[in-house]
C-alpha cells in the first residue's frame, strides 16, 4: 500500500492508531484500578493469606486457560471485535471481584477478569500490528507505553478513590464505564475487514499464501518461537523482580525507609515507560536485534552491578536500568512471532502470548524459593541473569524492517 507525498499514512490509518492505543490504554487500566483495593477485599471477606494468595492467582490462570483459543477467536471475529468485547469482559470480572460476597465468587469473577485480559491482549496486539504493516515503520512500542501509562492511570484512580471514600462498587463502576465507553468508541475507527487481507501483511501477493494456509511447523519453526518466547520471559522477569521483589528487598536487605524502597519499582516503570516511548524510533533505526541485544547488555550489567555491590541508591538505578534495558523486549518477541511465515494470521503471536504468562505465573514462587534457601539477593540474579539470555538468543530478531 502507497503512502502519500508526504509520507503520511492515510487519515483513516492514523485514526486507526490512535484507536489502538485506547485500547492499550484501558486494558492498562482497568486492572490497575483494582489492585491498590485488593487489601480491602481481603479484609471484607476475612481472608487469610494463603486464600488471598490463591484468590489472586486465579486472575493469571483465567489467562492461561483462555490464551490459546485466543488465535482461533480473532481469526473467527476478527482482531477488532475480539479486543472490544474482550476489553468490556475485563473490566465486568474486576468489577464482579469489588462485589464479590464469598472467596468462590471472588474466584470466579478474578478468572473471567483473567482469562478476557489475555484474549483482549492478542486482539490488541494483533490490530496493532496490523496498523504497524500499514505504517511501514515500526510503533508498536508507543503502544505498550501507552499501557504502561494506562497502568499509572488505573492506579492513580485507585488511590484518588480511597482518598475520597468511594466505596468499592461506585469506584469500580465508574472505571468499567469510562472504560468501556473508551473500548466502544475505538471500535469504530478501528481497521474494517479481515486480518488475514493481503494489504494488511504489507507484502507481495506471493507472499500471501505462506500466511494463509494452515500451520506449517518446520523444526526451524518452532526453534525461532522458542527463543522468542524466552526473550519474552527475560522481558517478564525484570518486570516482575520489580514487582514482586524490589520494595521487599530494598526495605528486608538493604534496610531502606519504606517509602524509598518503593521507588525502586517506580524507577523501573518510569525507565521501561521512557524506554518504549523511543524504542519505536530506535528499532526502525538499528533493528530489533540490535536494540533487543543492548537491552540485555543494560538489564545485565545494571542488575549485577547493582547486585555485587549493593547499596540503596545503586540498586534504585540498577532497577531503573533493568527497565530500560527490557522496554521493547516484549513487544518485539510478539512482533517477530506475528510475522512468522507459514502460520495462520494470529498464531505465533498467540503462543508467545499464552507462553509470556506461564513466565509471569512461575517467576514468583521460583524467585521466592531461592531466597528463602539462600536469600534474596541472590535469588534476584534471575533479572541479570535473564539479560544475558537476551544477549544469546537476539539472533532470532531481525536486523532492520523490510
Amino acid at each position: 500500500m502507497s503512502l502519500p507525498q508526504d509520507n503520511r499514512p492515510p487519515l483513516a490509518v492514523r485514526r486507526a492508531r490512535a484507536a489502538v492505543g485506547a485500547l492499550f490504554l484501558t486494558n492498562g487500566a482497568l486492572y490497575a484500578n483494582l489492585v491498590p483495593r485488593l487489601p480491602e477485599i481481603k479484609t471484607a471477606l476475612d481472608l487469610d493469606n494463603a486464600a488471598y494468595g490463591l484468590a489472586i492467582a486465579a486472575f493469571p490462570t483465567g489467562a492461561i486457560v483462555s490464551g490459546l483459543g485466543a488465535g482461533y477467536m480473532v481469526r473467527r471475529f476478527g482482531s477488532a471485535r475480539v479486543a472490544v468485547v474482550g476489553t468490556v469482559l475485563t473490566g465486568l470480572g474486576t468489577l464482579a471481584a469489588g462485589l464479590a460476597p464469598s472467596f468462590a465468587l471472588l474466584v470466579a469473577a478474578l478468572f473471567l477478569g483473567g482469562a478476557s485480559d489475555s484474549i483482549t491482549d492478542v486482539g490488541q496486539n494483533t490490530h496493532g500490528l496490523r496498523v504497524q504493516r500499514r505504517y511501514g515503520r515500526s510503533i508498536i512500542n508507543g503502544f505498550h507505553a501507552v499501557w504502561s501509562i494506562g497502568a499509572v492511570l488505573g492506579g492513580s484512580m485507585a488511590a484518588a478513590a480511597i482518598a475520597l471514600g468511594l466505596p468499592l462498587d461506585v469506584h469500580l463502576g465508574i472505571s468499567l464505564g469510562i472504560f468501556a465507553v473508551v473500548a466502544v468508541v475505538a471500535l469504530r475507527f478501528l481497521l474494517p475487514g479481515r486480518d488475514d487481507e493481503t494489504a494488511d501483511d504489507g507484502g507481495s501477493a506471493a507472499a500471501a499464501p505462506a500466511r494463509l494456509r494452515g500451520p506449517r511447523l518446520s523444526v526451524r519453526t518452532v526453534a525461532i518461537v522458542a527463543a522468542l518466547v524466552l526473550i519474552g520471559i527475560g522481558g517478564a522477569l525484570v518486570e516482575d523482580a520489580g514487582s514482586s521483589w524490589a520494595t521487599l528487598y530494598l526495605s528486608t536487605d538493604l534496610g531502606a525507609p519504606a517509602a524509598l524502597a518503593a521507588t525502586a519499582y517506580v524507577s523501573l516503570v518510569d525507565a521501561q515507560t521512557v524506554g518504549r516511548l523511543l524504542g519505536d524510533r530506535l528499532v526502525d533505526r538499528f533493528g530489533q536485534r540490535t536494540v533487543a541485544c543492548a537491552g540485555g547488555v543494560i538489564i545485565a550489567l545494571g542488575m549485577g552491578l547493582a547486585l555485587a555491590w549493593p547499596t540503596v541508591p545503586g540498586t534504585i538505578a540498577g532497577f531503573a536500568a533493568a527497565g530500560f534495558g527490557s522496554a521493547t523486549l516484549i513487544p518485539a518477541a510478539m512482533h517477530e512471532a506475528d510475522e512468522l511465515p507459514g502460520l495462520r494470521p494470529g498464531t505465533g503471536l498467540t503462543i508467545v502470548s499464552w507462553l509470556l504468562r506461564l513466565g509471569f505465573l512461575c517467576s514468583p514462587p521460583l524467585v521466592g524459593l531461592v531466597a528463602d534457601d539462600v536469600g534474596l539477593r541472590t535469588g534476584l540474579l534471575v533479572v541479570p541473569i535473564a539479560g544475558v539470555l537476551v544477549v544469546a538468543l537476539s539472533g532470532v530478531l531481525r536486523r532492520r524492517a523490510t
